[in-house]
């Protein structure tokens, strides 16, 4: 009976403290937040001057119903090495969940550390009741959730393997084509997206070659009966390039040609810029199209992936 008594008063005061470092964690994070953000560097460091000394007074205010739990707060000295162990202890917690939610999460869900700061308090302040099978319980515990947070770090830091880039960019794979890099040419995917898809085909001394692939239709320039772009500011010539290629010149301040192939629902454009285009270069490029192999789309993972 006695047993369960104490078992029922330590979970109570376990309860109280665990409340308590949420309302703390809540408190001082905006408090931090609205310090660092709209009053500046001066309110930052009175806000970290002021705020501890009040939350361990706090703590040591709890402290005294604990009493008949923890004899370590009967006296007033043990009382204030328990208010600053559990403060101490509870924040450091505190931080290495906040460091771990901006990581994990780019958003910063703050609402999750409230009850993370509560849980870091609580297990503090167990390590301070007595019993060897309290405080191992909570040091395992302590030790679980140090572990845990740090494997999910790992894993947060890793780089996205291609899959999970093209899943979290939304991007559609049927666009995802390239054609055979010319001799001397070497490829590097550019951008992927549900609309469309580029990459650029380099050489030393010689034009950039880009692909871009999108739906027929995406594409919402004017253009007459035989598909070719009405001009707007320059002047726009189409020619029939054979092989169902398309070859359309714009002359102007911008000089540039472009190959299209349209072919199963796609339109397949080679841009080639300045002169002399390495025309002969693009009709390789439109001849030999394929899906692109994830080694070609390795270039894509050094983009900034979606959340």
């Amino acid at each position: 009976m006695v047993g369960k008594k104490e078992a029922g008063r330590t979970a109570a005061h376990l309860a109280a403290v665990g409340l308590v470092g949420c309302a703390l964690t809540a408190v001082q994070f905006q408090a931090v937040l609205t310090a660092l953000f709209v009053h500046g560097t001066t309110a930052l460091v009175v806000v970290l001057a002021v705020g501890p000394p009040l939350a361990v007074a706090l703590l040591a205010g709890l402290g005294v119903s604990a009493r008949p739990v923890v004899p370590l707060t009967r006296r007033a000295r043990g009382l204030g090495g328990w208010a600053t162990f559990v403060y101490a202890l509870g924040t450091l917690g505190v931080l290495a969940a906040t460091m771990l939610n901006r990581q994990v999460n780019s958003a910063g869900n703050v609402f999750l550390l409230y009850p993370a700061g509560g849980i870091c308090y609580a297990l503090a302040a167990a390590l301070l009741v007595p019993g060897t099978r309290t405080r191992l319980t909570a040091a395992a515990l302590a030790v679980a959730l140090a572990a845990g947070g740090s494997y999910v770090s790992w894993q947060a830091a890793q780089p996205p393997t291609l899959d999970e880039w093209i899943g979290a960019n939304g991007v559609d794979r049927a666009l995802l084509r390239v054609g055979e890099p010319p001799a001397g040419y070497t490829l590097d995917a550019r951008g992927a997206s549900a609309e469309g898809f580029g990459a650029g085909y380099l050489r030393p001394g010689a034009s950039e070659l880009h692909l871009t692939v999108e739906r027929i239709g995406r594409d919402t320039r004017r253009v007459d009966a035989r598909g070719c772009p009405v001009p707007v500011g320059e002047v726009v010539h189409c020619a029939d390039d054979g092989g169902g290629r398309q070859l359309v010149t714009y002359e102007g301040d911008y000089e540039r040609r472009e190959l299209r192939l349209r072919r199963s629902g796609l339109v397949h454009t080679v841009t080639v810029q300045g002169r002399p285009a390495d025309l002969s270069a693009a009709r390789h490029i439109l001849s030999t199209l394929r899906p692109a192999t994830d080694t070609e789309l390795a270039g894509l993972l050094k983009l900034p992936m979606r959340g």
